[in-house]
């Protein structure tokens, strides 16, 4: 095992690391939407911070050497099923493979964000 380290996505904000490759696949640990430069919260509404989880994620999985494209499996948390609709717009563009999901409302996030996302995917 081989732990992921980017500058590019934010620092865990926890005891545990972004993200694991093994074997080929890359396991990341979930991703909210922090500003890698600030640690801040970026985006008001589910559309903009879920942009920003993509925009984190996708900086994870290349620096274990995958991609969005290579994506086997997304799990995605969000706080009100309202924002189903949204999510999925932004999810949709970036997800172009479709891979396997699941989705599930909870009651609350870290730094009280509306989305967080986590994904296996197979080195390129």
């Amino acid at each position: 095992m081989k732990k992921i380290q980017t500058n590019a996505a934010p620092a865990a904000i926890g005891p545990y690391s972004q993200g694991m490759i093994l074997g080929n696949l890359v396991y990341s640990s979930g991703q909210i939407p922090l500003s890698p430069e600030t640690g801040d919260v970026v985006g008001n509404d589910i559309a903009a911070q879920t942009e920003q989880v993509i925009s984190n994620l996708k900086a994870v999985l290349e620096a274990g050497g995958a991609s969005l494209t290579t994506v086997i499996k997304t799990t995605c948390f969000i706080t009100d099923m309202a924002h189903f609709a949204d999510f999925n717009a932004v999810y949709a563009k970036y997800f172009t493979e479709n891979p396997a999901r699941s989705c599930v409302a909870v009651k609350q996030l870290p730094k009280n964000v509306l989305v967080e996302i986590e994904a296996v995917a197979e080195i390129n």
